[in-house]
């Protein structure tokens, strides 16, 4: 096979998009849009893809590979332009180009190669991509004269009535011999109604030529042909990627219980026999091990790697985060660049402060380790293999818990038996030392310390004193003795006598 370059249209304003951020970097299951074209790229075997670009090349060039090389479309004139402007970084005009377009996302990259074999097969001078569409509206129409060979490509702008009820439409990439190609597309002419060079009338004048071979081949599923346009495009695409990615993984022997409700982004490694539970995230960069359960609703951002047997539970969340085997995070959690060794328990409530306002700060948790509900450890700080930590203690940096200690408290404290078998909790530790005050003479202690009699007012002094003793009179009727009377009996019997 001759030869193979490549270029990636990728100039287009997308202005459909409403967006201040370039439509080729709207993320799709966590990659630029541009990303999935440079893929189809690199496995067509191109080492140094061209990419066009044109007024958001600044935004877009951080995204793009080193090896890539990057033309600048001054005016949005049109695709067929776009091309042209490549026509200087090729090097030459010998072997094929594949042209491909960076809003089109959902293309194969079987379906791609399919596209290059059979073009190299049939020594054809241009091979394009094709798709039957129930609906083919805003898509170019394929037009074929009476014995089936193609006659063109209609934009849709330009199409009449006849035209537009053809079904048949252009996908878009093509593959195609360099010299002819770019002989037609300087004789191409601004199209009658948006005053564009379209690539498709390049493609038209070659199919017209005597002797000329040309040939098309289809796309496997009709989804492949969906270019992204507008926010419902993105959105459509995004459904379509990610359904593609939950069932790459159930073949793999994974079982995701409810894949419309799982998210996973491109780039993620999940071991055989791993459950995946409804309402879970799992971003780009993320590995897990066999036998694992996660979810539901757990989030694992860039950067976890999760060993074999281990637990992740609902409510989860995990950044920059490697846990070992048989780690159980079950509930309500959150672990920020933080080591998990084997074995160890995460109660729930934990949370590492690994963010101090300016850095981010690791935590390591030792083997066989016992983290208490809602303990919270304050990095940079280290928890010993075997330590344990009571609910509810906070672990303040830099004070780490020693192998198989046990703390409890806020701030931590060492937790030990006493000697009679009762247990104590040892003396808080020690913040650091803060700095010597300044020495003070005895004569400014002594007038420090030295309290002044408080002063009375003179409400107070004019006011006259209570009476300590009660009046005399009151007094002795109060004491005075009542007489002894003379028992009724004894009155009566003296009566009678």
């Amino acid at each position: 096979m001759r030869s193979l370059q490549a270029i990636i249209l990728a100039a287009g304003g997308g202005t459909r998009m409403k967006s201040d951020l370039p439509k080729v970097l709207h993320l799709l299951c966590g990659r630029p849009m541009i990303a999935y074209a440079l893929d189809l790229a690199a496995a067509s075997g191109v080492k140094q893809p061209i990419v066009i670009l044109g007024e958001q090349a600044e935004q877009i060039k951080p995204h793009l590979p080193k090896e890539a090389k990057v033309v600048i479309q001054k005016a949005p004139t049109g695709t067929g332009e776009a091309v042209l402007c490549a026509k200087r970084a090729l090097g030459g005009l010998s072997g094929d180009v594949l042209i491909l377009y960076a809003d089109t996302p959902l293309l194969r990259r079987t379906t791609i190669q399919r596209l290059i074999e059979a073009h190299g097969k049939s020594d054809a001078a241009l091979t394009m991509l094709t798709a039957h569409l129930a609906d083919p509206s805003g898509y170019g129409r394929i037009v074929r004269d009476a014995t089936g060979a193609i006659a063109g490509v209609v934009e849709e702008p330009e199409a009449n009535a006849q035209q537009r009820a053809i079904r048949e439409v252009n996908v878009g990439p093509i593959v195609a011999k360099t010299q002819p190609l770019f002989e037609m597309l300087g004789t191409v002419k601004p199209s009658a109604v948006k005053k564009e060079w379209y690539l498709t009338q390049a493609v038209a004048l070659l199919a017209q030529q005597p002797g000329t071979k040309f040939q098309t081949t289809r796309v496997e599923e009709a989804s492949e042909s969906l270019g992204v346009n507008s926010r419902l495009d993105l959105i459509r695409a995004l459904g379509i990627i990610r359904q593609r990615i939950v069932d790459s993984h159930i073949h793999n022997g994974v079982t995701i219980l409810d894949s419309h409700t799982t998210y996973i982004d491109q780039g993620v490694s999940i071991g055989q026999d791993t459950v995946v539970y409804p309402g879970t995230v799992i971003e780009s960069g993320v590995s897990i091990g066999k036998r694992c359960a996660i979810g539901p609703f757990a989030r694992l951002r860039r950067g976890v790697a999760i060993g074999n047997d281990t637990r992740v539970g609902n409510f989860v969340e995990l950044v920059r985060t490697k846990l070992g085997d048989r780690v159980h995070v079950n509930h309500v959690a959150y672990l920020g660049d933080t080591t998990v060794d084997d074995e160890a328990n995460i109660g729930a409530g934990t949370i590492t402060a690994n963010y101090d306002g300016t850095a981010k700060h690791p935590t390591t948790i030792g083997k066989g380790a016992f983290i208490g509900c809602d303990t919270i450890l304050i990095a940079p700080v280290k928890v010993g293999p075997g330590a344990v930590t009571g609910a509810g203690s906070v672990i303040p940096k830099e004070h780490d818990v020693p192998a198989r200690g046990v703390v409890v408290g806020v701030p931590a404290r060492q937790f030990e038996p006493s000697k009679d078998g009762r247990e104590r909790v040892s003396e808080a530790p020690k913040a650091a030392p803060k700095p010597a005050a300044k020495k003070t003479s005895a004569a400014a202690k002594k007038k420090k310390t030295t309290k002044k009699p408080a002063k009375k007012s003179a409400a107070k002094k004019a006011r006259p004193k209570k009476p300590t003793k009660r009046p005399k009179a009151r007094v002795a009727a109060k004491t005075r003795k009542a007489p002894k009377r003379k028992p009724v009996r004894r009155a009566l019997a003296r009566s009678r006598r």
